[in-house]
């Protein structure tokens, strides 16, 4: 398969921050191998979109907001199962930064997410209440775009909610494989690929387009 970009297709960087990074505090495993790929296909896209993690401090999805909870540990909030995490991303943060890595002066617009305090926000499109949006589909519809490619971390969590709502959105959507890495806990990546393939989003390599 090759694919050459157009006017009609976005190219969405998920959460390549600090904290997500090799020494961060929810690292990734070869996170940082992201990045090279990552500055490579930006350069391919006419339009470009980034996430960015941004949490309130003694945010409702951190471990340590929840009395005698661990990190990686599961409970139940208001709107359903929610993974507990270490602190990360807090606002303002140097672990809430982007990698002085990434190359991506071609961005036009960086979507927050996660700074409503009692909600987290894994995906760029809708909260994890699954009812408060972004605004990112219209502003895309806006734009004409047809076919969303997302890349970045963690491919488990923020890069396969982006992709499955991007895809229930209405756009061809499609996850840049080897541009993405994933947390894997319990079970999460393989879980994750089974609910890409279930909602359509297709799986890619970056080569694909670069090539």
């Amino acid at each position: 398969m090759s694919i050459k970009p157009t006017a009609e297709d976005v190219f969405i960087v998920v959460d390549v921050q600090n904290d997500f990074l090799p020494g961060g505090a929810l690292a990734v495993k070869n996170g940082d191998q992201v990045i090279t790929p990552i500055n490579a296909l930006a350069r391919k896209f006419t339009n470009v979109v980034q996430t960015q993690d941004w949490h309130t401090k003694g945010h409702i999805s951190f471990a340590s907001a929840h009395s005698g909870m661990k990190p990686f540990e599961m409970t139940k909030l208001s709107y359903g199962d929610q993974v507990l995490w270490p602190d990360h991303c807090v606002q303002g943060s140097q672990g809430a930064a982007f990698s002085d890595k990434l190359d991506l002066p071609m961005v036009q617009l960086v979507i927050r997410k996660g700074y409503h305090p009692n909600v987290d926000s894994y995906s760029a499109f809708v909260e994890a209440d699954h009812s408060t949006k972004t605004g990112l589909a219209g502003y895309l519809n806006e734009r004409g775009v047809k076919r969303c490619f997302v890349a970045g971390l963690a491919t488990d969590f923020c890069v396969a909610w982006t992709a499955m709502d991007a895809t229930k959105a209405g756009f061809e959507t499609y996850v840049i494989e080897d541009a993405s890495r994933g947390i894997d806990t319990l079970g999460s990546l393989a879980a994750a690929i089974r609910n890409m393939d279930a909602a359509g989003v297709k799986r890619i390599q970056s080569d694909a387009i670069l090539a």
